[in-house]
């Protein structure tokens, strides 16, 4: 994988921080795994708020509360199953 160096400002106290934590030698991999995680937060949010609504009970009324959607979900559940059992004679 490339890499590039990047001068990066810390502040003083999160640097001695993270050195009590952290081993020499593995604050950078420390530093990047946090990054990916945080980008990978940060786009899951971003993708829920792009699709936010695009459910409306009209359309979809095996969804229009927890208990009908548990009922949906366990309908869905056991037809899977049954085709499962059809198909692979279990």
């Amino acid at each position: 994988m490339e890499t590039k160096l990047t001068p990066i400002r810390f502040p003083a106290d999160l640097l001695t921080e993270l050195d009590k934590y952290i081993d020499d030698g593995n604050r950078s991999k420390f530093i990047i795994d946090a990054t990916r995680k945080e980008l990978y937060r940060l786009k899951q949010m971003r993708a829920i708020r792009n699709v936010a609504g695009i459910f409306n009970e009209q359309d979809y009324p095996e969804i229009k509360t927890s208990e009908d959607t548990s009922n949906w979900v366990r309908k869905i559940r056991e037809e899977s199953d049954a085709r499962r059992r059809d198909l692979f004679g279990e």
